[in-house]
């Protein structure tokens, strides 16, 4: 969906101001993919409007984004950034699969295009590979007739598959979001923890700017361990009822490594720019009875 959207608006010659914090895939596609076709591509901090005001060029056409970030549920006052991208008449795009239509909607906000890979929630039981953009009519259009000649649109029945997972989204969402709060506040008391990220904790940077734009905070709770990368690895190991996959927003709890798999093929540099550590774990919180899911987390915090 994000590289349908950069082929249809984003020309030779222009130039894409993205997040450094966005999903470590999209920024893959951005460097190794989308700068062939001569497209300049400058990254910002995800919360700092000066840096994206900065940024913005003559020929710059797209302000690209995800918030909140994955895996660190990072922030960006979305109505602003809006002002700042009218004001020098560039589109502004929001990769909000995080939070689904159900916990946010970007295009009240100001955005001019909100991205979904709706393999995730909007699905929500892993069952088909799925993407979505929303737009205006004439966005919409360009984009429709890129996917039209080069290929990539749903079949009809992974689209009904799609079409099925919104009839529970708002109740999954909550789910979701409550049992992740629970994970979160349970990690909070762990000694062997250094550090929990998830938005629904008051202790979270940007709990208060997500508050204003969001009606929920999320399944995704990352943490930070004590011992580093071999102590990670330890704890994700030892877990037996969770699934050990980079995919998130199924039912079933899931749980990686974000340095090795979602963000493996990013440099060190742009890893410690994007506040990606060896010691990061990130949990996709299912619907389970989550006290099952933190008996099984607590095994490889034992280790």
């Amino acid at each position: 969906a994000i590289f349908a959207t950069i082929m249809a608006l984003v020309e030779s010659g222009d130039h894409i101001v993205a997040s450094r914090n966005m999903f470590g895939t999209s920024i893959v596609l951005l460097n190794t993919i989308v700068a062939k076709f001569n497209v300049e591509i400058s990254y910002v901090n995800l919360g700092d409007l000066s840096q994206w005001k900065d940024a913005i060029q003559d020929n710059t056409k797209l302000l690209l984004l995800e918030t909140p970030s994955n895996p660190l549920g990072e922030v960006v006052d979305i109505a602003a950034l809006s002002k700042i991208s009218q004001a020098s008449n560039v589109l502004l795009a929001v990769d909000n699969a995080i939070l689904t239509p159900a916990l946010q909607n970007p295009i009240a906000l100001g955005a001019d295009i909100v991205i979904h890979s709706a393999t995730k929630y909007i699905d929500g039981q892993g069952r088909c590979l799925a993407g979505a953009v929303l737009g205006s009519e004439a966005i919409i259009e360009q984009v429709s007739a890129f996917t039209r000649a080069t290929g990539p649109s749903l079949s009809a029945f992974n689209a009904w598959i799609v079409l099925k997972g919104l009839d529970t989204l708002s109740l999954r969402m909550k789910a979701h979001s409550d049992n992740a709060l629970k994970l979160a506040n349970w990690l909070s008391q762990q000694d062997q923890v250094e550090k929990v990220h998830y938005l629904g904790l008051e202790s979270h940077p940007d709990y208060a700017l997500a508050k204003t734009q969001q009606s929920g905070f999320g399944g995704i709770v990352s943490f930070e361990i004590k011992g580093g990368r071999e102590v990670a690895f330890q704890v994700i190991n030892a877990t037996e009822m969770l699934s050990i996959t980079a995919n998130l927003g199924d039912t079933k709890t899931t749980i990686t490594h974000p340095a090795s798999t979602t963000h493996g093929r990013l440099t060190d540099k742009e890893k410690q720019q994007a506040n990606i550590t060896e010691s990061l774990i990130r949990i996709s919180v299912g619907l389970e009875e989550v006290h099952d899911v933190i008996n099984d987390i607590s095994k490889g915090l034992l280790v």
